[in-house]
């Protein structure tokens, strides 16, 4: 007796499963399901699943009863093509991520560049695919007469497309503005294939075990019935298995559904590799079933159509619970496929059908318009499967219907193989090829699918065409040679425009070129949202703007050229996920257009290859991977090099700036490559610019003033051939820093000069000396000889007490001027007198700064060494202590002592020396004076005195906190005691 179900029992459970679908997608948008589980490999591998629909759940148990093991193609065409992921897979997805290509028709339309060939594509594919939106249709109509006894097919299946509009729409279409993946659909879809697995799993279980009794008796009972395992030998001999083998490998690639979940949806590129061994795995478990379903339907003599065994194996062995999981895998595969494919072929008719003959208007949301327009489509799409449903009449073999339909999108894998491996392929081929083929399949087997023709008579060849088992795949043949040799045909003898050229360069696998590097009109981001508000909208316009901003993770007010082409290449790719390529293309390339050639300069654009050579570097091997690494090492020699240099195209556009550019400059290189040498900053610009305009290849000690300090430079040009563009002279730019060449050339000059000046101060005191004795002699006899007369004794005292000065003097210079060598001969001297010296000679500078000296020294206070020596610390000390003084400033000088020890303390009111000077005081040839002024070696001397005395001394600046000024000199020597006398 026969198990029944009521309708409205089935159109419960059907809800019940379409509302725990969308379920499962709402809670993962909401963040419910971890992150992770979405993202997994898995998730992605179990998405492709959708390839298995209804025609995979019911039709292929038909298949196997036709085509005996034949059924396998379905299974290893598609497995083929993911094995095949690193030649053909992995160059699709880069493509359509780089460039927002959501559809066969978006990539079709990019790569010809051609909106009539995106438009053809979309209807070739709306038509071809209706076959199989009917058959799903179809076959969850048949499954619920099955099982109710009832003819309510239409009734059935008009209620089901109204379900399925509804819930797809909720699944695909409620973010189009968003332009994100749906990852909710992504997770059901993954779901619903677990359900598809699960379900024809315990089928092909139940059969095996519960209607053979395990594996050994199954296979007693196929000894025992020998013609059912010769029926799936058979064809295989003979049969059109390499065609259908064909048939679904292309399916794998251009089938809307299966385009969609393995380009569209992918979440993560990385996700492909697991997907090309994990969905043909998922297929061969499914797989495993079938034959063990068809052999249970054959034992127990299921009365049902081959096709549904699966469900009628549960209705003959009256288990309810089997039906029901049979119906729900069924309605499962059917649903999965219909959201998606119609998800994929709404989007198709928008960016190619719609679009290009209606803008929306930019006044209103165009956001809100692009989504109720695609929601029209999705229904329109699914009304048209159920109209061609009706046209049927349900007269059709499942197999039959998904034949059809799977020949007719095999006319689309030439253009997709010419998108990756011939270049030079064009639209006028693709146009007749796609057009010749799909005709052929329209003649052989679309009219005799909706005719109902038996055949008919071909007289070219003399030829009667039969539509049935054994004729279907001559159909497929001929059309798919007849679509390659016209496309052949077309490409070679006509010719290819350039934009096709740029695009086929983009396409091509292992493409490291880029389009011409050319000026744009608009000069900032800010020029681009104004321009783009004329088609989109103000509001459109700038969020696409900002959008593309954010993805380049570029600034609003960018101005480098090389930034706005990618900032208009990302602008184009965002729309064409949005609109479609060929509106996208439209719309930048009307209102963010380039420069005339005339006005404009063009070549190739090497930092997009610079940046293509980055992301290819660990794929390239053998002499690729040489010459990439030789690259890499003059570049990094170039980078490394310490000497600024620029690399300058012919309209001065930057092409590099190394490291040392950087530190000297204080522009960092991201700043400025890629923009136009007028946009960096002053003294730089004026400096290179006005070296470029002269003739002259060198200049030599170029003085240039930056913020108050001074640098010196050395800069040196050469002309260069661009890269890729012979004959567009560039130029290198090298500058070379010799500041600090040239402050030590002239503090040795200055030293040289101080040198000779004391040379020549001792030699005039040495002078001098010999008519100041004379003149003391004369006026000591003077004074003896007129000793009555008093006024001439009190004029000679005066005379002798000026010449001692004078002696005291020219001595003090004399002193300073031999001073040097370490003196092995140690005196007590006063503090207090040196002091008092040095006082006294730096007094004759009448041109130095006015100052106060206190010498506030004890007389007692007596240190151990040289006198001069000690003489010529003090000298340095208070003549750098005077030049920090403002007019009228106070210096003092003191002293203290403790047991072994006397402390010389010279303390100022000055300017005060900074902190991250105070480490560097003490090094010969470091001044903070201008260059002429300080020699940058007293200090130095003044350590090495001090030094060799034993000694230490301290810089302590400032010494008032409050004004931040004054500096104190301490120095620590020796002191001199009776005990230290005795020793020595």
């Amino acid at each position: 007796m026969q198990t029944s179900f009521s309708l409205s029992h089935l159109i419960l459970i059907s809800v019940a499963y379409l509302l725990l679908l969308f379920g499962v997608a709402w809670v993962s948008e909401r963040g419910l399901i971890p992150r992770w589980i979405i993202r997994h490999p898995l998730t992605y591998t179990l998405s492709l699943g959708v390839y298995a629909s209804a025609w995979a759940f019911y039709g292929t148990v038909g298949l196997a009863y036709q085509y005996g093991y034949g059924f396998l193609a379905t299974y290893l065409g598609v497995c083929g093509a993911f094995l095949l992921a690193p030649v053909l897979l992995y160059p699709i997805l880069r493509i359509t991520r780089t460039y927002q290509l959501a559809s066969l028709a978006d990539l079709v339309a990019f790569r010809f560049r051609s909106t009539w060939a995106g438009a053809l594509t979309t209807i070739v594919m709306l038509v071809g695919m209706l076959p199989l939106l009917a058959l799903q249709i179809q076959a969850v109509a048949d499954a619920i007469g099955i099982l109710t006894l009832e003819p309510l097919q239409e009734r059935v299946a008009l209620g089901y497309c109204v379900m399925i509009m509804l819930f797809t729409i909720l699944f695909g279409a409620r973010h189009i503005a968003t332009r994100e993946k749906h990852e909710g659909l992504v997770f059901a879809i993954a779901f619903e294939s677990l359900v598809k697995l699960g379900t024809f799993g315990a089928i092909g279980l139940y059969a095996l075990y519960v209607v053979f009794g395990g594996p050994h008796q199954l296979e007693i009972w196929l000894l025992q019935n020998q013609s059912a395992l010769q029926a799936l030998h058979t064809p295989l001999q003979e049969g059109p298995w390499r065609t259908l083998l064909l048939v679904f490998f292309a399916s794998a690639i251009v089938m809307p559904h299966m385009y969609h979940m393995t380009f569209t949806e992918n979440l993560n590129p990385r996700a492909l590799v697991s997907a090309s061994w994990g969905l043909p795995l998922y297929l061969l478990l499914m797989s495993l079933a079938v034959p063990l379903i068809l052999w249970a339907g054959l034992k127990l003599g299921v009365s049902t159509n081959p096709e549904y065994f699966t469900l009628g194996l549960g209705i003959t062995a009256q288990s309810e619970v089997l039906t029901l999981l049979a119906f729900v895998g069924g309605l499962s595969a059917s649903s999965g496929l219909i959201i998606v494919c119609t998800l994929a072929l709404s989007g198709m008719a928008l960016n190619h059908l719609v679009l290009p003959l209606y803008q929306p208007p930019t006044e209103g949301n165009i956001y809100r318009w692009l989504k109720w327009t695609r929601r029209s489509l999705i229904l329109t799409i699914i009304m048209a499967g159920y109209g061609f449903y009706l046209m049927l009449g349900a007269e059709q073999d499942l197999s039959n219907l998904g034949i059809v339909a799977f020949v007719a999108t095999l006319q689309f894998l030439p253009g997709v193989l010419s998108v990756l491996y011939w270049p030079t392929a064009n639209r006028r081929g693709y146009i007749v090829g796609l057009l010749a083929g799909i005709s052929v399949w329209v003649v052989t087997m679309l009219l005799p699918l909706v005719g109902n023709l038996n055949g008919f008579y071909i007289p070219l060849f003399n030829l009667v065409y039969v539509l049935d088992d054994t004729s279907w795949h001559l159909a497929a043949i001929a059309s798919l040679a007849v679509n390659v040799l016209a496309f052949s045909l077309f490409s070679l003898f006509t010719e290819t425009s350039p934009e096709e050229q740029s695009a086929a360069e983009a396409c091509a696998v292992e493409n490291i070129r880029r389009p011409q590097r050319r000026e744009l009109t608009a000069n900032s981001p800010q020029e681009f949202a104004v321009q783009l508000a004329k088609p989109l909208g103000g509001k459109t316009a700038q969020r696409e703007v900002e959008q593309a901003l954010r993805d380049l993770q570029l600034p609003f007010d960018e101005h480098r050229p090389y930034a706005l082409r990618r900032l208009r290449d990302r602008i184009e790719a965002n729309l064409s996920g949005l609109m479609g390529p060929s509106v996208a293309q439209d719309i930048v390339e009307n209102f963010l257009p380039y420069k005339d050639g005339a006005e404009g300069y063009v070549t190739e654009d090497i930092h997009f290859i610079e940046n293509r050579l980055e992301e290819y570097h660990s794929r390239l091997t053998g002499l690729a991977g040489e010459l990439d690494a030789l690259r890499r090492y003059h570049r990094q020699t170039l980078q490394d090099l310490p000497m600024g240099v620029c690399s300058l195209a012919k309209d001065q556009e930057v092409l590099m700036w190394n490291r040392a550019l950087e530190e000297l400059t204080g522009i960092p290189a991201l700043q400025v490559v890629g923009s136009r040498l007028t946009t960096i900053s002053e003294p730089w610009q004026s400096l290179l610019s006005d070296f470029i305009g002269q003739p002259d290849e060198h200049l030599h000690k170029q003085r240039l003033s930056i913020e108050g300090d001074t640098r010196w430079l050395n800069l040196h040009k050469a002309a260069i051939d661009e890269p890729l563009a012979p004959g567009n002279s560039g130029l290198v730019l090298l500058i070379e820093d010799l500041t600090e060449t040239q402050v030590l050339e002239d503090r040795l000059v200055h030293s040289e000069r101080l040198a000779s000046i004391g040379r020549l101060a001792a030699g005039v005191a040495h002078e001098i000396g010999n008519p100041i004795t004379g003149i003391a002699c004369l006026a000591q006899n003077l004074r003896e000889e007129r000793e009555e007369d008093g006024e001439i004794t009190e004029i000679s005292s005066q005379i002798i007490e000026q010449t001692k000065r004078v002696s005291r003097i020219v001595q003090s210079l004399m002193s300073f001027a031999h001073a040097g060598g370490r003196q092995h001969n140690l005196y007590p001297v006063s503090l207090a007198a040196i002091t008092q010296d040095a006082i006294g000679l730096l007094s004759l500078n009448r041109e130095s700064t006015e100052v106060q000296y206190f010498n506030l020294c004890d007389p007692q206070h007596l240190a151990e060494g040289d006198p001069q020596r000690l003489a010529q610390v003090l000298i340095n000390l208070l003549s750098n202590a005077r030049d920090a003084s403002e007019p009228g400033g106070i210096i003092r000088i003191h002293s203290e002592v403790s047991e072994q020890t006397v402390y010389l303390i010279i303390e100022d009111e000055g300017s005060g020396i900074p902190k991250l000077v105070q480490d560097r005081l003490f090094e010969p040839f470091y001044t903070t004076k201008d260059p002429g002024e300080g020699t940058g070696l007293g200090l130095a001397l003044v350590y090495s005195i001090v030094e060799e005395h034993y000694g230490q001394i301290n810089i302590d600046s400032p010494t008032d906190p409050e004004t931040q000024r004054g500096t104190r000199f301490r120095i620590t020597l020796p002191r001199f005691t009776e005990a230290s006398e005795a020793v020595s």
